[in-house]
């Protein structure tokens, strides 16, 4: 297998590993110099037939704004969320962009041009949360809530819209049981069954890092905070839940906070890769906010977690276990992904007595997996089929972007690819949208086409995503390629 150095930032801040050998890509640079506008209109073209079980509401954020005022930013991370819907009705599907009001949208609109740090972009003169944290762009993920709908971006509180016409409505405090400094996640999970959010954030001292845990009922009351000690202050994305437990996957990804607050550096310079640091899992009682164990790992990284539930007195956690981590080949902008690593959809059987990690598995697919989805009804329970994008040039020096769906299963069963036309490439979390009988349903991801300028949405028979998309819905105008998304069905609170 092909190895790559660790290309993280070295500790004076600079990118090792930056020479491009090939272009996997041609034509992706279009996509993150789009100057997109806010657009409502019911979508006229569309090829194939629609599932007739797709009623109701999908939504993705992702970042759309690369510059501004002559500044470009270098970081994918950096762009201002816009969230995009898509209204199934009968026969009609209504399209809507919009992008998110925050506080760092509005006063860098009113000054045309930019104020505030990012991810991956410091300059002379940003300015930072209370001289502490990035204001946020709310540009990762979005999920209804409670009859509302929130943006979220990284280690902050999210920003409520209208579900409808996409407004910005305003920051989400949960009835202002949480400050707008108060560490969260843009990866809350929602029980399916009791419609209860939790969530997690990470305080960043050097001293004493810490890890939040929050669990909100289904009106969005807090019904519980705590904290954790951490060994090390781990730049952490993603957890899971199980019915009766959360699990961090914490990776030795370390952010140094004192370089972002007082040595003028963004995110992506301060932090470092110390595998020899070790991953290990936190375990935590779901109903008291306890901890209930601290599982040893190798020294892998984890962005995304697939599932978690509990079989058979064990717990099962399913993750997309990388080599190394993957924010470094968001940058510079276009040059993406050129020394993308290898990862792999992972299982981990968990014996919570013992503390230890009994069994692990492995489908084979190892191609930069990202952005897992499930059936969300069996969220937090059993299940087999899961669905992710991956980078078929894996492993070969050059840019790259995704260009795979896949559909796995645990059950040992063959893969599942897509595989886009060359010059095409897919964005935004494949969500799934279950059908009205066993073994029907279908995911929705996005594709753009860098020949032709055109952005669509796919629909596919999400069990059989080989064949290519059932449908497929054009929009009049290039649209921004997204990270996560969510749908709510036709009369879901």
């Amino acid at each position: 297998m092909t190895t790559f150095a660790d290309p993280i930032r070295n500790t004076d801040g600079q990118a090792s590993n930056s020479i491009v050998a090939a272009d996997f890509a041609p034509g992706i640079e279009t996509v993150f110099d789009l100057q997109l506008t806010e657009r409502c209109y019911r979508i006229e073209d569309i090829e194939g037939r629609l599932p007739a079980f797709i009623e109701g509401s999908y939504f993705l954020n992702g970042p759309a704004r690369f510059s501004q005022g002559g500044f470009k930013y270098r970081h994918w991370l950096d762009g201002d969320g816009m969230v995009c819907s898509l209204r199934f009705s009968g026969d009609e599907v209504w399209f809507a962009n919009r992008f998110v009001r925050t506080t760092k949208f509005t006063a860098e609109q009113t000054a045309g041009g930019p104020l505030f740090r990012t991810f991956g972009t410091a300059f002379e003169g940003d300015l930072l949360n209370h001289g502490m944290a990035l204001e946020s762009s709310a540009n990762v993920s979005v999920y209804p809530f409670r009859g509302t709908l929130l943006a979220f971006g990284e280690q902050a509180l999210p920003w409520e819209l209208d579900p409808i016409t996409l407004e910005t409505i305003g920051q989400f405090s949960f009835g202002g049981s949480l400050s707008e400094i108060s560490p969260f996640s843009a990866h809350p999970k929602f029980d399916p069954l009791t419609g209860q959010m939790f969530n997690f954030g990470v305080f960043f001292s050097g001293k004493t890092p810490r890890l939040y845990f929050y669990s909100f009922d289904r009106a969005g009351k807090l019904r519980i905070r705590t904290s954790h000690e951490l060994p090390y202050p781990g730049s952490i994305h993603d957890f899971s839940i199980s019915q009766n437990y959360a699990v961090i996957y914490v990776s030795p990804l370390l952010l140094d906070i004192e370089r972002i607050t007082r040595g003028g550096r963004s995110v992506m310079e301060s932090l470092t890769w110390k595998p020899e640091r070790g991953s290990f899992m936190l375990v935590i009682h779901r109903d008291s906010g306890q901890r209930a164990a601290v599982i040893p790992l190798g020294g892998s990284y984890c962005l995304h977690m697939i599932n978690t539930f509990e079989q058979d007195g064990m717990l099962l956690v399913d993750v997309l276990e990388l080599d190394r981590p993957i924010y470094d080949q968001y940058e510079p902008l276009p040059e993406v992904f050129t020394k993308v690593g290898w990862g792999r959809p992972t299982r981990y059987i968990v014996d919570l007595r013992k503390a230890h990690a009994t069994e692990r598995k492995e489908v084979e697919y190892q191609l930069a997996p990202d952005f897992p989805a499930v059936d969300p009804s069996l969220y937090s329970r059993p299940y087999q089929e899961f669905w992710m994008l991956g980078v078929s040039h894996t492993g070969l020096q050059g840019r790259k972007f995704f260009d795979q769906l896949v559909h796995a299963s645990w059950d040992g069963g063959p893969l599942d690819i897509f595989q886009a036309a060359p010059r095409r490439y897919l964005g935004g979390e494949p969500v799934f949208v279950r059908g009205l009988s066993a073994g029907e349903g279908a995911v929705i991801c996005q594709e753009f086409d860098a020949d032709r300028m055109l952005s669509s949405f796919l629909v596919f028979d999400a069990f059989n995503v080989s064949r290519g998309p059932v449908a497929s819905l054009q929009l009049k105008e290039p649209l921004h390629l997204g990270f996560h998304a969510s749908f709510q069905r036709e009369g879901e609170t």
